[in-house]
């Protein structure tokens, strides 16, 4: 008798599991070529760009939620279409450096439907003053 229950316990359980296992293989997965970008020397009120490449190593389409960054002088665009399993899209990001000076650090948090959750990308810069007229 024990055996019998053990053994329909297994037969009623083991399609829940199987059914788990492929859920969870079926999810996007966000991989970026780097995460980091030093634009090195700028002058104030230069405009500086970079784009961030990622990849989409999942067995799902990947859906960027939004692009958020810490400050009004950085502007994201970004792939707004779901990006399939195995292809490419891209996160540009646009540092306005007027009104700042000195060492800048901007963090980008990119939200997705992948399981590991946010990813926070960086860029820098050293702001120097702005050039005189006739330098």
């Amino acid at each position: 008798m024990k055996n019998i229950l053990l053994l329909f316990l297994f037969r009623l359980l083991l399609p829940v599991e199987m059914v788990h296992a492929q859920a969870q293989a079926n999810v996007p997965d966000i991989s970026f070529e780097t995460d980091s970008h030093e634009f090195g020397d700028i002058f104030q009120g230069d405009k500086v760009q970079h784009t961030f490449s990622f990849t989409n190593n999942g067995n799902a389409p990947l859906v960027l939620n939004g692009v958020l960054t810490t400050c009004g002088c950085t502007a994201p665009v970004w792939t707004k279409e779901p990006v399939l399993p195995g292809e490419e899209g891209k996160i540009t990001i646009v540092f306005n450096s007027a009104g700042r000076v000195g060492w800048q650090n901007k963090i980008i948090t990119v939200r997705s439907n992948a399981e590991s959750g946010d990813v926070r990308l960086k860029i820098s810069a050293m702001v120097l003053p702005s050039k005189k007229k006739g330098s």
